[in-house]
């Protein structure tokens, strides 16, 4: 899982998720399906993603009751994921909810799915989540509070941006997971995205792995992105 780079599968269905893996030949990959393709394709397209060899990620990104996402995980873990989520503001018990269904519907001989706790989304700024959340505290102490707490109930890592991973790493520990989008060429357009951070910076501040979306799914030739990206995560050649 450390030093992984997992591609953003921001697609509307399955065959524009084939057509864009088509290039990309037997290259075993880390893929990320979020809400988008997951509520349209369903269970199927993991199954699809699987077969060919892939990690995935499912980003969906549980927030409910301690029951129900207990329940839900204990669907999810049969699907053979490596790593899913939840959102951390739902609790220390939702999130050791989580933890129970994954590790009760976790078929025998397999490894349990990582679970990773959201933070504070990328796309939100420390003015917002003071203004709409009402969170009267810095932006990195509200991350680094809801990481204890994910800690603390023993999922194993956090969803954050590049520029909380350092503090996260020197308060918690290194074996603690951070995951972390909003990964952006200096040539990209940050969108939607108010803390993205390059490949680099990412890897100087010793984030455990980065998720890159449109600068490679939108990229002209898809796979010179995804290695050029994975080049300056690693560090080679430069």
């Amino acid at each position: 899982m450390n030093h992984s780079l997992i591609i953003a599968l921001d697609f509307p269905d399955k065959q524009k998720v084939l057509n864009f893996l088509t290039p990309f030949d037997n290259e075993k990959l880390f893929l990320k399906v979020g809400m988008e393709l997951f509520y349209q394709e369903g269970p199927g397209i993991m199954y699809d993603l699987k077969s060919l060899g892939h990690k995935v990620f499912l980003d969906i990104k549980l927030h409910d009751i301690p029951n129900t996402v207990k329940n839900a995980m204990k669907g999810l873990a049969r699907l053979n994921c490596d790593l899913v989520n939840v959102h951390a503001a739902g609790g220390v018990e939702m999130m050791a909810g989580a933890l129970e269904g994954l590790e009760q519907g976790t078929p025998l001989g397999q490894d349990r799915p990582l679970c990773i706790g959201v933070t504070q989304l990328t796309s939100t700024s420390e003015e917002q989540m003071q203004s709409e959340q009402l969170i009267h505290t810095s932006l990195q102490e509200s991350v680094l509070h809801y990481a204890s707490l994910t800690k603390k109930v023993g999922l194993d890592g956090v969803v954050c941006s590049p520029f909380e991973a350092r503090h996260i790493r020197e308060q918690i520990g290194a074996s603690f997971l951070t995951v972390t989008p909003g990964i952006r060429l200096t040539t990209d357009d940050n969108q939607d995205q108010k803390r993205a951070a390059t490949p680099e910076f990412a890897r100087d501040e010793g984030v455990s792995a980065i998720v890159v979306g449109r600068s490679i799914t939108k990229a002209k030739d898809s796979v010179a992105a995804y290695h050029q990206i994975n080049q300056l995560w690693k560090g080679e050649g430069a």
